[in-house]
């Protein structure tokens, strides 16, 4: 174990980049019955640490530590269906995140001229 503040400290954000990716926030497509749902979740986190690395007459003292709190909330799905993509939140009472979502639906162009081009179909209108 590294005990130096600078080696506490690495160890505690590589374990983050661990739990938090792209995955995480945009989830893996679910394909059913020619419908594809899209989660979408809200990450938050924070993280504290600190300690001393003061020279004393024993190497193996060290004092230190760190801590994280992670919170992974599903916010919306996007569904595709038959070349209609809809933004559909999980709760009755949308937050900021929420209706930034379901408002720029410059996303959903984006989403449904992928699934699109990966079909070889043309693109067609979208209704919101």
């Amino acid at each position: 174990m590294d005990k130096s503040v600078q080696g506490v400290l690495g160890i505690s954000m590589d374990k983050i980049k661990e739990m938090v990716d792209v995955d995480t926030v945009i989830g893996t497509p679910i394909v059913a019955d020619n419908v594809t749902l899209i989660p979408i979740s809200r990450v938050t986190y924070g993280f504290a640490g600190g300690g001393s690395d003061l020279p004393t007459k024993d190497p193996d003292r060290f004092g230190g530590g760190s801590g994280a709190g992670i919170t992974i909330t599903p916010i919306a799905i996007i569904s595709i269906n038959q070349g209609k993509v809809q933004v559909l939140p999980i709760s009755d009472k949308p937050g900021p995140v929420e209706s930034a979502i379901a408002s720029v639906p410059s996303v959903v162009d984006t989403v449904s001229d992928l699934i699109n081009k990966h079909k070889g179909k043309k693109t067609k209108s979208i209704e919101a």
